[in-house]
């Protein structure tokens, strides 16, 4: 083990040390060591005497080295046990020995090794033993050439007399732990840390010994008599005699004191329980501490003073604090002599040592209620705690009597400040100088204020004890305050130091906050004012408490007098003018004290809301005057006061306390919700008395003090209703004592405070009505229970009295204003509320029918918005029985005349009232479930809206009949709508009874699949035709005298007046827009509803007179109404005849109408008839499309009939239209429209015929004559070519239509059935030739042209469809297949021989013209050439042989020319003379890929043809070259020869056609053999060729050249 190792290590240094003087020493060590090998435990080396007498021997031999490892070894086996009990006496007597050494670190030794035996098991229990210990410290504390040894042997002494009560303590079984002093604990930062330390370090022993737990006894054991003994020789040597026990004649009087006081603080049990040592305290110690408080002479000499008052003031405050219950009359003197001494002609730090010790008590609450109760409380004893408060209260009262009070405050100040940081300011001794003077007495004044602020706190922390143990009810809950009556211990102690200290404590307290300055000061003197004022409150000590708020409110707000505002101005000489004034106004400076004031303020307000009751006035008015600090202008706080530049100045600071103050503001009456209903009440009647208090003295004149009025005005508004807001779940009891007063303001004189009367009334309602309990709707619910009527009954209540306020105020309003504001506030209401009102509605309704009918504006707009609000929000949530009266009251708002905006509004709204109605009317036509109803759903899965299940009964319990009550009254609040609007149609204003028949119509097409078939009659008969008789009748008889318009101002002496539309101008045409609307509602009710409401009885008959009205708009009305009146019709049968749903009566009478209207077309003329026939017709079109299958021969025909009359009287009525305006009639143009749509269907196809034979008759029937001979079309166009003159431009007037008809009747025929276009076809062509032969009048008209683009169409169409499907099935005679291609070759014949390629005069025709003429005679030459002679058509040969024909002739054109007119010729005509050739070629040549028998046919003749042709170019092109000699050759001759040389060297033709030339047959033999026939034509040119081979046209020669080698190729003559 490590401790016999350290002792073997020590005893051979012992040995070695000792081997040459002590030779017997070295001995004993080398034995020793032997028997500590033999010991392994602290017992074996205590039962072996021989180690522990070594290093007795060691010590005793005196030597200082050998002592020293002595002394060092028998510390260790001390603490560790290792020596028995019985050794003490003699290691005792070595330590006494060593302790006569003079060497210090014996001396130390052996202090050390006195304190290990105390702390060991070797601890003296007897009385020789004990005294030796203490008595060998006590030789060597008064050995004081050391300092280190007198040290060490004071706090040896110090610890042995602690272990020694400890051991008393164990040893009598008293309660552990020790108690600790205060005193000896550090100081917290504030009064109230101290007070929650102490509290904290407090134990109940006081209790236990009264309760019995612990009883005092009088018999000690024997440690517990060494201890007594102690105790009496350190009193003994305390007062001046000599320690008998311990056998030493004199101690210094403070280190026995300070042991003393040690004890007295820590071992409180000992003195409490042990009689004995209680008989000590109470007979030697407090008559010791008595004489030494009353002596003041210097002890001894010694200039020890000071530190012993300390001592014995110390030792006092511990007998006051622990014992004074058991030592009452000692610690009453003590007490007595403490305050005395405080006003005492003593040393200001005696004094200040005294109030050091009151302040102790003070901050102590378990010491301060002792003292109360035991002296204060008790008639026999001095009232010790009151006379300690004055004393304190003395000294702080002290300081305005002394000459140095400014310099001490400042000093207090900066002490407090220094304690809130952690900083003590402690006195040690006396000074004379003069800053130390004062630093002394503020740190009397100090103690002071902190000692009567631990009065005040501990009077708080009682009391909130006693609400804690339930003696005193908490100010904060809501229940009945309790009464005056206090019954418990603490609470009645506390309300006797209330009534015993307040006065003393106010007065000391005002005094302090009045004088200081500093921030730690006043918030610590505040913190005081808001603890004590709390606890009066809960104790509701009215007097202190009203005492203790009037004070502090005097420091919250104080503002400037008129001699401080000019000191102000005078201080600040160099301040800018404006400035100055600034400072001239009520500026109001908020210094940090003011802020902290009125935090307190808040937190008292807060904490003692229930129970301030008419005290609320005074708090109230401070927050008033803070209220209007804040929203001053010129309020600040002090940081920012001074007069710095304005541009300078920080505002952050000062925005921020503002800003919490008026946090704090709100947050108070923000916590009224956790306020009894009675202290709620007593907040409002101090706030409606401070109100009242300023309405009168404020009038309507604008000066300061008014303002100042205005503001509490405000103030007290601005937090009833915030109390209100608070409050809103028990508002009932509270709504009345608020509103009251916002209707006493709403009356007043004064404008301002009407205003804010009615924002207030509005911000209130709202917030009721928005509050938690309108959220659900009891009255709504269908399982009602008790609990939910007893909460409908109160909603019921809150709700009528809430608005009630609202209607009387507008009732009994005397002005304008009012009665707008109270509208105003109703229709925010609405729109924040509304759907949570229900029992007030019959009076709103009725208040805004009233409304209705004011003459002023604003009132009339106000009550209409509302009503906005209700129609757009508010009708779900609005009862049954108050629709009927909603409906009345928006008719109201329709029918008045004071703006027009209202009407037309309000006429809308009337829609969404019928849309929210209707839907009650889903199961309305269940009522007539069977009765044949079929086209209107009539399931009740309809029923999916949300006003439903209001009105409709889904409850399978309730009979069948309350179902259709429900349903009746639903059509009765519809048909109430239906009424209103009926009226307004007659309305004298179009804007009005317009709008009120669109709204009509627009109801009925919205919800007319809701009506039942006896509501669609009530409709038709009792609303629909009468509104059509009354606006067909005013539009007929009203005036038609021009209006001025409005007057809007004047202009030379005139009024000038708004210009009105001329469509607008009359009574009779605002009438005519409303018969329009009629009309157009009319139609679309046709077009959603007509099957239905054709299924109802007699509505032929309303058709009819419908027809009536129709027939009579067309002839008597004006335009816009005629074409209403046909678009009524036509959208009746055209929307429903799709779809097979109509009766053919009622297209047959259209039809009749429309008929009628063109019959009567003599008497019917003007521009509104042509409209009305133009509409007519565009009718026409679309009814016959729509209603094909219900044509038959009959209807058609007359449909032929209608467009003919229509054709014929528009030529006859417009013959020269065309020539003034250039273009086609409207009533034509409407024909030519509809005439693509005409077309016969399939049962009818016999029509066709009749059809377009009936517009054929419209083309002109002009012929020309056709030339047949070649000299005189050669004559003819050299005529042309060499005229001067140019082609007459004259129009042909009748011609435009014809244009326009050409195109549709071409179109129609590629639409007939074959044969009926075949039938036709001869006709067609006829006419389209006529048309086509106008060119040669006409060359720049259009008709021309556009017959032959009809005709090439109508040719290339039917040939292809012939192509592709094939003329099988086409019964068609052989004689008419030949007139068909007998009259398609004589148009080309005719045409493009005489009328194509011809040379016109150059200025005849723009350069754009000659082109589009070109390009469609290139058109007819592709169609004939390309298309028809090369497609399989059964034309026959002759008919083929002369269309061929008619290409040659047209390529002869150039050729048969004389050479003298081929200069003169144009080039167009040239190229089509190319082209034609061309199209030879291209017949001849041979086409694998679209080869048959008659494309066979077709080359067979045009290659005959064609050699002709190019033998007649080469001999003419040789005799033309000789004639000219040497002049050149026309270019057109030249291209026309290069061109056929050219086509001829690209040919190659079939066989079949090679067979038909004229070739020797031995040749052809020859060719046919070895299949060299594809150009056999080159060999019927051959000699041609050869001869022309010398022509001087290089190109010619080259081209030859390439033949003739062809030639040779085909012979096979080629090398």
């Amino acid at each position: 083990m490590a401790l016999v190792a350290a002792l073997e290590a020590d005893l051979r240094a012992l040995s070695a040390e000792a081997r040459r003087r002590y030779p017997a020493v070295k001995d004993g060590a080398e034995h020793a060591i032997l028997k500590l090998r033999s010991s392994s435990s602290a017992s074996d080396l205590s039962s072996n005497e021989d180690i522990l007498r070594i290093f007795l021997m060691a010590c005793g031999v005196r030597n200082t080295k050998l002592s020293v490892i002595g002394l060092s070894c028998l510390q260790k086996l001390i603490s560790h046990d290792a020596v028995e009990p019985s050794s003490l006496k003699e290691i005792l007597t070595t330590l006494k020995d060593h302790s006569e050494m003079a060497e210090e670190n014996i001396q130390l030794k052996t202090l050390q090794t006195i304190l290990i035996i105390f702390q060991s098991r070797l601890h003296p229990e007897t009385e020789d033993n004990m005294v030796l210990a203490l008595s060998i410290c006590l030789r060597l504390l008064d050995n004081n050439r050391l300092p280190s040894v007198y040290n060490t042997a004071a706090a040896t002494f110090r610890q042995a007399v602690a272990l020694i009560f400890d051991q008393v303590v164990s040893a009598e079984s008293l309660p552990m732990p020790k108690f600790s002093s205060s005193s000896h604990t550090a100081r917290t930062g504030s009064v109230t840390g101290d007070l929650s330390q102490n509290i904290n370090n407090s134990e109940p022993l006081e209790k236990d010994v009264i309760s019995g737990r612990l009883t005092m006894r009088d018999t000690l054991s024997e440690t517990g008599k060494l201890g007594l003994r102690l105790l009496e020789d350190l009193t003994a040597s305390a007062a001046g005699g000599s320690a008998a026990w311990l056998h030493v004649t004199s101690l210094p009087r403070t280190f026995s004191l300070e042991l003393i006081e040690f004890v007295l603080s820590n071992y409180i049990s000992v003195f409490k329980i042990l009689l004995p040592y209680e008989q000590v305290l109470r007979h030697q110690i407090c008559s010791l501490l008595m004489t030494s408080l009353r002596t003041s002479s210097e002890l001894e000499g010694e200039m020890v003073e000071p530190y012993f008052r300390r001592l014995v003031l110390r030792s006092v405050a511990h007998i006051i604090r622990l014992y004074s219950s058991s030592l009452i009359t000692e610690c009453e003197v003590f007490l007595s002599m403490l305050v005395k001494a405080t006003f005492l002609d003593l040393p200001l730090w005696h004094r200040i040592l005294v109030l050091e010790i009151l302040r102790g008590f003070c901050v102590e609450a378990r010491t301060l209620q002792i003292l109360f109760q035991n002296f204060d409380m008790h008639p026999k004893n001095t009232n010790v705690v009151e006379s300690m408060v004055k004393a304190l209260a003395r000294v702080v009262s002290s300081i305005q009597f002394q000459e140095t009070s400014e310099e001490s405050l400042a000093a207090v100040a900066g002490m407090f400040s220094s304690k809130a940081k952690g900083i003590e300011w402690i006195l040690d001794n006396d000074a004379s100088s003069a800053a130390v003077l004062v630093a002394s007495e503020a740190h009397a004044i100090t103690l002071a204020i902190e000692g009567l602020l631990g009065v005040v706190f501990t009077v708080a922390t009682l009391t909130d004890e006693a609400v804690d143990t339930g003696e005193l009810e908490s100010p904060r809950y809501e229940l009945h305050p309790s009464s005056d009556n206090f019954t418990g211990k603490t609470s009645h102690l506390c309300m006797s130091m209330v009534d015993s200290l307040w006065l003393t404590i106010l007065d000391a307290f005002s005094l302090i906050l009045s004088r200081s300055q500093g921030e730690a000061i006043v918030l610590e003197i505040l913190k005081g004012y808001q603890a004590f004022t709390q606890a009066c409150g809960v104790l509701h000590a009215v007097e202190p408490l009203n005492s203790f708020l009037a004070s502090l409110c005097k420091f919250t707000i104080v503002l400037p007098t008129d001699a401080e505002r000019k000191s102000s101005i005078v201080q600040s000489p160099v301040s800018k003018r404006s400035e100055v004034q600034v400072e001239q106004k009520d500026v109001i400076v908020l210094t940090p004290k003011n802020v902290q004031a009125l935090r307190t303020l808040f937190n008292i307000a807060h904490r003692l809301h229930n129970v301030l009751g008419a005290s609320w006035v005074l708090v109230l008015e401070t927050l008033a005057a803070l209220d209007r600090a804040i929203h001053s202008p010129h309020a600040t706080t002090q940081e920012i006061a001074t007069a710095v530049p304005k541009l300078t100045r920080e505002p952050s600071r000062q925005y921020a306390d503002f800003s919490i103050l008026s946090s704090l503001n709100s947050q108070l009456f923000e916590s009224s919700a956790l306020m009894h209903v009675s202290a709620v009440k007593s907040l409002l009647s101090a706030l409606h008395m401070l109100s009242h208090q300023s309405m009168t003295e404020t009038s309507d004149s604008v000066s300061s003090a008014s303002s100042k009025k205005i503001g509490s005005i405000s103030f007290s508004v601005d937090r009833m209703i915030s109390i209100l807001v608070n409050n809103l779940h028990r508002v009932e009891p509270l709504w009345d004592q608020v509103v009251s007063h916002f209707l006493e303001l709403a009356v007043h004189s004064n404008p301002n405070l009407r205003t804010m009367a009615l924002d207030a009334l509005d911000q209130s309602i709202c917030a009721v009505l928005g509050s938690e309990q309108f959220e659900e709707d009891p009255p709504r619910s269908r399982d009602t229970t008790l609990d939910v009527e007893s909460k409908s009954t109160e909603l019921k209540s809150v709700e009528c009295v809430v608005l009630s306020s609202l209607r009387g105020l507008y009732f009994s309003a005397q002005k304008a204003d009012v009665r707008v504001g109270s509208l105003k506030i109703l229709l925010r209401v609405l729109e924040r509320c509304g759907e949570k009102l229900y029992y007030s509605w019959p009076g709103i309704l009725e208040m805004l029918r009233s409304v209705a009918v004011a003459s002023e504006k604003d009132v009339a707009t106000l009550g209409f918005q509302s009503l906005r609000v209700i129609m757009s929000d508010g009708l779900p949530t609005l009862p049954e029985d108050c629709l009927h009266v909603c409906i009345d009251v928006t008719g109201a708002y329709s029918a008045q005349k004071t703006d027009l905006n209202i009407s037309l509004t309000a006429i809308g709204l009337l829609w969404t009232l019928t849309d929210f109605i209707a839907k009650g009317l889903h199961h309305g036509c269940l009522v007539e479930k069977g009765s044949g109803f079929s086209n209107v759903d009539t399931s009740p899965q309809q029923t999916n809206g949300e006003g439903v299940e209001e009105h409709v009964v889904s409850n399978s319990n309730k009979p069948d009949y309350e179902a259709r009550i429900q349903i009746i009254n639903h059509e009765k609040l519809l048909f109430l709508v239906f009424s209103l609007i009926q009226k307004l149609v007659d309305d004298d204003r179009p804007e009005v009874r317009n709008s009120a028949v669109r709204t009509f119509f627009q109801i009925l097409g919205s919800h007319g699949n809701k009506l039942s078939k006896s509501m669609w009659e009530d409709c038709l008969w009792n609303y629909i035709f009468p509104m059509l008789d009354s606006a067909s009748h005013k539009a007929a008889t009203s005036s038609k005298d021009e209006w001025q318009g409005k007057e809007i101002g004047t202009r030379g002496g005139k009024a000038v007046h708004m210009l009105i539309h001329h469509s607008r101008n009359t009574a009779q045409k605002q009438w005519d827009e409303t018969f329009v609307l009629v009309l157009g509602g009319i139609a679309r009710l046709f077009r959603s509803y007509f099957p239905l409401l054709e299924s109802l009885p007699n509505f032929w008959s309303g058709w009819e007179s419908l027809l009536a009205f129709v027939k009579n708009s067309i002839f008597n009305g004006s335009k816009e109404v005629s074409l209403a009146a046909i678009n009524c019709l036509q959208t009746a049968v055209v929307s429903h005849c799709v779809k097979g749903n109509l009766q053919l009566r009622y297209l047959n009478s259209v039809m009749d109408v429309y008929e009628l209207v063109f019959q009567k077309s003599s008497s019917y003329t003007g521009d509104t008839a042509t409209k009305v026939k133009q509409e007519i017709l565009h009718g026409l079109g679309e009814l016959y499309v729509q209603s094909l299958k219900m044509f038959d021969d009959k209807m058609y025909m007359q449909l032929l009939g209608i467009v003919d009359l229509a054709i014929k009287q528009a030529i006859i009525s417009s013959e020269n239209f065309e020539t003034e305006f250039g273009h086609v009639p409207p009533v034509l143009r409407h024909v030519l429209e509809i005439l693509p749509s005409l077309g016969p269907p399939e049962h009818l196809s016999s029509m066709w015929l009749i059809l377009l034979r009936e517009f054929l008759d419209y083309l002109p029937r002009v012929d020309s004559a056709l030339p047949n001979e070649e000299g005189s079309e050669v004559s003819e166009l050299k005529a042309d070519v060499l005229s001067d003159k140019t082609v007459p431009t004259t129009r042909i007037t009748s011609n435009m239509f014809a244009e326009k008809l050409i195109p549709a009747l071409v179109e129609l025929l590629l639409q007939a059935p074959a044969v009926e276009k075949y039938i036709l076809f001869p006709e067609i062509i006829q006419n389209l030739r006529r048309c086509m032969m106008t060119r040669r009048d006409n060359p720049d008209g259009s008709l021309w042209k556009v017959a032959a683009e009809g005709f090439n169409r109508l040719l290339v169409e039917d040939v292809k469809i012939c192509s592709a499907s094939g003329d099988a099935d086409l019964k068609i005679s052989k004689t008419a297949r030949m007139r068909i291609w007998k009259e398609i070759g004589d148009v080309y014949e005719i045409f493009l021989v005489g009328y194509c390629g011809r040379a016109l005069s150059s200025n005849s025709l723009p350069e754009a013209a000659l082109k589009a003429n070109e390009t469609l005679e290139m058109a007819l030459l592709d169609g004939l050439g390309d298309v028809i002679l090369k497609s399989t058509v059964d034309a026959p040969r002759e008919v083929l042989e002369r269309l061929v024909l008619t290409l040659d002739r047209c390529a002869s054109r150039t050729c048969s020319l004389p050479i003298e007119t081929v200069e003169l010729m144009p080039a167009h005509c040239s190229r089509f003379s190319l082209t034609c050739l061309q199209k030879l070629f291209s017949l001849s040549s041979f086409e694998t890929e679209n080869w048959h028998s008659t494309r066979a046919e077709v080359s067979r003749i045009s290659i005959t043809t064609l050699m002709e042709r190019c033998e007649f170019i080469l001999s003419r092109f040789l005799i033309d070259e000789n004639n000219l000699g040497t002049r050149p050759i026309p270019t057109a001759r030249l291209e026309e020869i290069i061109f056929a040389l050219g086509e001829l060297e690209r040919l190659t033709i079939h066989p079949e056609t090679a067979s038909v030339l004229q070739l020797q047959p031995s040749l052809k033999t020859i060719l046919q053999e070895d299949n060299r026939d594809s150009r056999a034509h080159l060999l019927v040119l051959f000699p041609s060729l050869c001869e022309i081979v010398l022509s001087r046209e290089m190109p010619v020669r080259e081209l030859v050249q390439v033949l003739l080698r062809a030639v040779a190729t085909e012979l096979g003559l080629k090398r």
